[in-house]
């Protein structure tokens, strides 16, 4: 990220998170992880390839992730790095709307995380995790802390 960023520049890109993005935590089943999980916390933004050469722009004034192009024709630009979420939100939490508490939630899940020491704290950090479904839909999730 370029070290000088308006504060038009911080407005316009939480106005892209709000309507053209996504915040989101997960957990994907992974038996080399201690506690059979990965926790996957991203921020991506989506357009459609037709504007490539403008999203381009706006993803190069970001600088903390990296441009993947879907099979459906949509870019997604994707913040995936816990340091490049907390730059990320630091720059744009202030003037996010509709996706403040989604923002609010992954902030909570960060912390939470770097406390994890055993089971309990982990089942803590999954719950936590799970809240999620009550902010964002998603069609495809099939991992709960309820699932067995």
């Amino acid at each position: 990220m370029k070290k000088l960023i308006s504060q038009t520049q911080r407005s316009y890109l939480a106005g892209f998170l709000d309507g053209d993005g996504s915040v989101y935590a997960q957990l994907k089943p992974n038996k080399t992880y201690k506690y059979g999980f990965q926790v996957v916390n991203y921020i991506v933004l989506f357009q459609s390839q037709k504007n490539q050469n403008n999203f381009a722009k706006v993803c190069a004034l970001i600088n903390l992730g990296y441009l993947r192009v879907r099979k459906d024709g949509i870019l997604e630009y994707i913040i995936g790095t816990q340091e490049g979420i907390n730059k990320f939100i630091g720059l744009v939490g202030p003037y996010v709307l509709m996706k403040k508490a989604q923002i609010n939630l992954l902030k909570k899940i960060i912390v939470q995380k770097s406390k994890v020491k055993c089971q309990k704290d982990f089942n803590k950090l999954a719950k936590l995790i799970d809240t999620f479904r009550e902010l964002n839909y998603s069609k495809n999730r099939k991992v709960y802390t309820s699932t067995p």
